[in-house]
């Protein structure tokens, strides 16, 4: 694994041997033991769009693993006043030992990793959204013990995280219903890949359908960065496509309920269950552990990498 761009270019075992790595990371965290496996490193944290969670646990990981990280928005950034992407990688390639970039177009994400020399991790983009994903993940194995035999439910537009939910959920042998309107689905390339697994993966406009016998129900805003003009026309496409009592009612009794923040109560889901359900702050929590892991493994020297077994 030489970057992180989408779940899609990841195999099972480099998925799970991120999970394993983040779950040791953690329980170092927890217990006090010293991780300081990025010593001397440096991470470039490019924001195109905002983010809490993403800036925090990026920054906050950095530090505990013995490196720095360097915020830098477009008004820091040529990039901003129209420096070329392959310009902008080539040069912090040489100042870096990674990049990580939150922005809206897929195409940038994949073009620092094909013009720069150092680590690229996908922060977000409107196609995906892999590490909050990985974080899921990690919380749903820490939940439920394994992947195989559950079933994820998503809820809501067919969106960045039901693009990376499909794709990790597959991959690690779970089964993925999305339950959206049909103008609303997820992308093309996503729906072929996920095709491929037969009836493991289906698709539907019918909610209580898609939520019977659910291990885990997720769900997102209606509208995203830079579609805040669609809101109102969002909100009537989304009518009923609720995380609510009713649609609990069809999943199994100890479902998770996972949402990716921020969330609008009374919108995707209402404050009875997100308030039920403090699962959502571990998975909140767990995007630091995941992506310390995702840093580890892209960024660590060798001899780091083998001292410590990982």
């Amino acid at each position: 694994m030489k970057h992180l761009l989408k779940l899609l270019d990841l195999k099972e075992s480099e998925i799970l041997d991120i999970l394993n790595l983040a779950d040791q990371l953690k329980y170092e965290k927890k217990n006090g033991i010293e991780h300081k496996y990025l010593e001397g490193k440096s991470l470039g944290m490019i924001f195109q769009k905002s983010s809490t969670r993403t800036r925090v646990s990026f920054e906050t990981g950095m530090y505990q693993l013995g490196g720095q990280a360097l915020f830098l928005s477009p008004r820091d950034l040529q990039i901003g006043r129209g420096e070329p992407i392959e310009d902008t990688a080539r040069v912090l390639s040489r100042y870096l030992d990674g990049i990580m970039i939150r922005t809206f177009a897929q195409q940038e994400v994949e073009d620092l990793a094909k013009y720069g020399s150092i680590p690229i991790i996908n922060g977000l983009t409107d196609f995906a959204h892999p590490c909050q994903v990985l974080a899921d993940l990690m919380t749903i194995r820490e939940y439920k013990g394994e992947f195989d035999n559950l079933k994820l439910t998503f809820v809501g537009d067919g969106n960045n995280m039901a693009n990376s939910l499909i794709v990790g959920c597959l991959k690690v042998g779970m089964q993925v219903a999305i339950a959206c309107p049909y103008d609303y689905r997820p992308d093309a390339t996503v729906i072929n890949f996920a095709e491929k697994y037969g009836d493991k993966f289906t698709i539907t406009p019918d909610v209580m359908k898609a939520c019977k016998d659910a291990d885990v129900i997720y769900t997102d805003v209606w509208a995203s960065m830079g579609q805040e003009g669609e809101a109102e026309k969002r909100k009537q496409a989304f009518k009923g496509y609720q995380v609510n009592a009713e649609t609990m009612s069809v999943a199994k009794k100890d479902a998770m309920v996972l949402h990716c923040l921020p969330a609008h109560r009374g919108e995707e889901i209402t404050a009875e269950v997100l308030e039920a359900h403090p699962e959502i702050f571990d998975e909140a929590e767990n995007r630091l552990h995941a992506q310390k892991a995702v840093m580890v493994k892209l960024m660590a020297d060798k001899d780091v990498l083998k001292a410590k077994h990982i």
